[in-house]
C-alpha cells in the first residue's frame, strides 16, 4: 500500500520535526538569554525576523489554498487533502510563527525602545490587523473542516492581499521609522 501525505503516520512525523524544531528555536533562545552575549539583540532580532517571515509565509499561502478549495466538491479527494494542507499549515507553521513573533517582537520593542515612538505603535496596530487576518484564516480553516465555507474564491483572492498591504506598511514603519 502506498503511503499518502494525507494518511495520519506523516501527519504524525510532521508534527513530531515541527515539535523539534520548535523545541531547538526554544533552546537557542534560552541558551542566548542565559549566556547574554553583548550582540543578544541583533541574535533576538535575527530571531524574530525568522519567525516573521515563516508567518508571513503562511499567511500569504493560506487563502491560496482557501481560493482552490472552494473549488472542490465537499467530501471529495481534493477536499480532504486541503483540509489536511490547511490544518497542518495553521498547527505547524502558522500558529507557532505567529507566537514566537509576538514574543520577540515585544521583547524587542520593550528592551530597546521602551514601547515609545509613533512608528513603534502604527506598526503595532498593524501586527494587530494582521493577526486579525491570521484569526479571520484560522476560523476559515474551521469552517473548511466542517464543509461549511460560505466565502467564494474571489473573496479569497481579496483576503489574500490583506497581509501583503499589512507586511509592506509593517516594513516601512519598522525600517524607515518615519514618525
Amino acid at each position: 500500500m502506498i503511503e499518502r501525505q494525507t494518511d495520519s503516520a506523516p501527519g504524525k512525523r510532521a508534527r513530531l520535526r515541527a515539535l523539534v524544531a520548535l523545541f531547538v528555536f526554544v533552546a537557542l533562545l534560552a541558551g542566548l538569554f542565559a549566556a547574554q552575549p553583548d550582540d543578544l539583540y541583533l541574535w533576538i532580532k535575527a530571531l524574530h525576523i525568522i519567525a516573521v517571515m515563516s508567518w508571513m509565509a503562511a499567511l500569504l499561502y493560506m487563502p491560496r489554498l482557501f481560493i482552490y478549495h472552494t473549488d472542490a466538491p465537499p467530501g471529495s479527494v481534493q477536499s480532504e487533502t486541503f483540509k489536511t494542507m490547511e490544518l497542518r499549515l495553521l498547527k505547524v507553521i502558522m500558529n507557532p510563527a505567529m507566537m514566537i513573533a509576538w514574543s520577540l517582537g515585544l521583547y524587542l520593542a520593550w528592551s530597546v525602545y521602551g514601547f515609545s515612538g509613533g512608528w513603534l505603535h502604527a506598526k503595532l496596530f498593524c501586527v494587530v490587523l494582521l493577526t486579525l487576518a491570521h484569526v479571520h484564516f484560522s476560523r476559515a480553516v474551521a469552517a473548511f473542516q466542517r464543509d461549511a465555507n460560505r466565502k467564494s474564491a474571489r473573496y479569497w483572492r481579496v483576503m489574500n492581499e490583506a497581509p501583503t498591504l499589512l507586511m509592506i506598511v509593517i516594513v516601512i514603519l519598522a525600517v524607515v521609522k518615519p514618525f
